[in-house]
């Protein structure tokens, strides 16, 4: 076998999966930052859905006047 070949096969192998990493980490960066909007989301929901819930009459109602 010949051990250029083989060297610049296992480089090539590595590149490769450092390139893979790197889009990895990437998406987990992302998802990382999706997730904490949405849990930012939830928390101001469960504020607004507490304060509903403490006074249901409040803003059922709209008076409009033409």
């Amino acid at each position: 076998m010949d051990i250029a070949l083989l060297s610049m096969a296992l480089s090539q192998g590595q590149v490769q999966q450092q390139a893979s990493i790197s889009v990895l980490k990437q998406a987990m960066g992302s998802a990382e930052q999706q997730g904490d909007s949405v849990q930012k989301l939830m928390s101001t929901t469960d504020a607004a859905m507490l304060q509903q819930a403490a006074q249901p009459h409040l803003g059922g109602n709209i008076d409009v006047k033409l």
